[in-house]
This record gives structure tokens, sequence and C-alpha cells, in this order.
């Protein structure tokens, strides 16, 4: 194999199972988040749960706008879809952070992204897909001041036998 051939071998992009191409995942995820990411994306896999394959692809940066150069719409996204992994991944009664989301999109500038991020789950509860939590207690994000905890919606909804449950499409 010639060089040109090697280097050419190297720019194409390997593919998954399905046939999509691969890309490395954002090296700026927190090792823990990636690791619950990168099982949350394998199970999906084994159960054939394309919505939680996309979520937790795109969280970790596969799949969707390149992490490399987000625009403000792919941060978004990826934060939409980072919240809705990490929830499918852990118990159905658990709750977690939007620095968790935060951390995942943002790296270590994440604290950049936390007024996004409260934004993508007041909209997610608007949608259903999770609520807001205050000390125990549902409330409206709007009116929240201070640490908020995110769970599942009423709109979330069961997946594939075996799968952890899934958010219900948004119709509107």
């Amino acid at each position: 194999m010639t060089p040109a051939d090697a280097a050419e071998q190297r720019d194409q992009p390997e593919r998954d199972a399905g046939g999509r191409p691969e890309r490395d995942a954002d090296p700026a995820v927190p090792e823990a988040l990636r690791r619950e990411l990168a099982k949350e994306l394998v199970e999906a896999r084994r159960l054939a749960a394309r919505p939680q394959e996309d979520d937790a692809a795109v969280a970790l940066g596969h799949e969707g706008e390149p992490w490399w150069a987000p625009t403000p719409e792919g941060r978004r996204a990826r934060l939409a879809a980072a919240m809705r992994a990490l929830l499918s991944h852990r118990r159905p009664e658990a709750t977690i952070c939007p620095s968790d989301a935060a951390r995942i999109v943002g790296g270590e500038s994440w604290r950049d992204l936390m007024d996004t991020a409260r934004d993508v789950a007041a909209e997610l509860a608007r949608q259903g897909v999770l609520v807001v939590r205050q000390r125990g207690v549902d409330i409206d994000m709007a009116t929240a001041s201070g640490p908020v905890r995110l769970a599942r919606g009423p709109r979330w909804i069961s997946g594939p036998p075996g799968a952890a449950s899934r958010p219900a499409p948004d119709r509107a």
C-alpha cells in the first residue's frame, strides 16, 4: 500500500453496523458521562431502539452537527439528546442535573451553556418529555431559581421490550 493509498483509506469514514458513516466522539465529554452514554448507545443498538441510539450518538458527537464546529441550533439539539439519553439510561425514577448535559456538550466550558441547557430543559418540559424539579417538587422552569433536577415527564413512553423508557415524539 502506497502512502497515498493509506491516506485515502484514513479519510474514508468507518461504517457502523447499519452502514452509516461513523465519526469519533467528542473528546471533551467527561469520562464518566462518556461511559454512560456509550453504554446507552450499545444497549440501544442491541435492542434496535433507534430513537435511543440516535440520542446517545448525537450526545456523544458521533452524529448530528459536527462537535468541532457547533452552531447554536446544533448545541440545543445535542443538549436535548444528552438529556433524553441520560434519562433513558438511568432508572425510571432517577433525575439528572442540566449541568450533566452542559458538561457533555460544552466540555470545560460547560458553565457557558447553562442558560441554554435550562432553556432546552424548559422546552422539553413544555412538551411533557421531562419534568423540572426543585427539592423533589415539580416546578415551572420559568419560575425556578437555583439548582433544579430533570426527570422523565408524562409524555415519556416505553420502548421495545427490555429497552428503557423513551419520550414520545413531539407531534406539534
